[in-house]
């Protein structure tokens, strides 16, 4: 009897076993397969959100002025968006899209073309000669040219190639969060409820209070960053339309890409000067210098007056950031990489302060900072 009753015991648990595997197997399917169905959407729906969270101080003031009608406030901000941002990127993605096609395929098949240069560069001061000499022997012999600046320098073409297939691509990623964020602004309170519920669930009595300093650390980033790089680049290309540089909207995009990592759109915007003061008529040159400086130097008043009251985060973190995010995703990961990646240095940061082991006079300026950037921001 005993060993009749062991084996029923055995099935009984084997059976259960079976039926417990048949369930998370199903389980696991379902999340993986759900996950592959809204892989291509998380992207765009993250930069939606922080959107979202960057315009809502803004939209909040519109709201109480509309007399507290939350969805004609919503649609305000989202076509007030998509006129400001999307609408100059997408001018200028076809000139990106056909310069990048054109300098790759020449890069790759040595057929670039370069003028020499007029006989006035030579007489400018410090880097006339040096300049003349490079420019005239890239226009004899290109490829001699090419090696003295980097044996890898055809391998920009490649590259430019690739990037510029994705364009098109993140061009309807960037209006598709434009409009997410809209939806997300009409739902605000709910989404702030539903936040901080999120974060209570994760980590405990302290979770409203790192949704405030996410809350804050994204504004301050997507703002102070993020956005003043995007009126830099958004500007700087319509300068370069304007005078009719070549690949302005690829020139557009270095500007963005080296403003986001802090090396300043000047990287591009005196090489720029330089092209047009030698091809163009003086009136057109020197008001594009004129616009070429005021542009290089607009961060300088921007940044102190939309990151001077946010949360502080160091330029590494940004700069990995935007690369990581950029090679991962794209045009749209170079902005949601570095507001994610500083995101989760501050909450990292904010989680050591709050540990049993930190000392009082750590943890009092965390209490103090915390609040304070993201009160009045709900």
């Amino acid at each position: 009897m005993t060993t009749e009753n062991e084996i029923l015991k055995d099935k009984a648990f084997l059976k259960r076993v079976l039926e417990v595997s048949i369930r998370i197997g199903l389980l696991v399917l379902l999340v993986v397969w759900s996950f592959e169905i809204v892989r291509p959407f998380i992207v765009p729906v993250i930069w939606g959100i922080i959107l979202a969270v960057a315009a809502h101080p803004g939209y909040r003031r519109l709201h109480d002025a509309l007399g507290q009608r939350r969805a004609l406030a919503a649609t305000l901000v989202t076509f007030l968006m998509l006129v400001l941002l999307a609408g100059p990127m997408t001018m200028l993605a076809g000139t990106l899209i056909e310069g990048a096609r054109e300098l790759a395929q020449m890069l790759r098949e040595g057929s670039l073309q370069i003028p020499p240069p007029p006989e006035s560069v030579a007489t400018w001061p410090v880097i006339g000669e040096p300049l003349a000499k490079f420019w005239s022997l890239a226009s004899e012999n290109l490829d001699e040219a090419l090696q003295k600046i980097g044996p890898q320098i055809r391998a920009v073409g490649v590259w430019l190639l690739s990037a510029a297939g994705g364009v098109g691509f993140g061009m309807l990623q960037f209006v598709f969060a434009i409009v997410i964020s809209g939806v997300l602004l009409a739902h605000s309170k709910g989404g702030v409820h539903t936040a901080d519920a999120i974060a209570a669930r994760v980590i405990g009595e302290q979770g409203p209070k790192f949704a405030d300093l996410a809350g804050a650390t994204v504004r301050s980033v997507s703002r102070g960053i993020l956005g003043v790089a995007l009126i830099q680049a958004i500007l700087a290309g319509l300068g370069f339309l304007a005078v009719g540089l070549p690949a302005a909207g690829l020139l557009a995009l270095l500007c963005l890409f080296l403003a986001v990592i802090q090396l300043g759109v000047g990287l591009i915007m005196i090489p720029a000067v330089i092209y047009v003061f030698a091809t163009a008529d003086t009136g057109t040159a020197v008001l594009f210098l004129v616009w070429g400086i005021f542009v290089t130097l607009l961060d300088n008043v921007l940044k102190p007056i939309l990151l001077g009251r946010g949360v502080q985060v160091p330029m590494a973190i940004i700069f990995v950031g935007a690369i990581g995010g950029f090679l991962a995703h794209g045009i749209i990961g170079l902005f949601v990489g570095s507001v994610i990646l500083a995101l989760g240095y501050t909450l990292f940061r904010a989680w050591l302060r709050e540990g049993p082991e930190a000392e009082p006079e750590e943890a009092a300026p965390a209490a103090t900072n915390s609040p304070t950037a993201g009160s009045g921001e709900p």
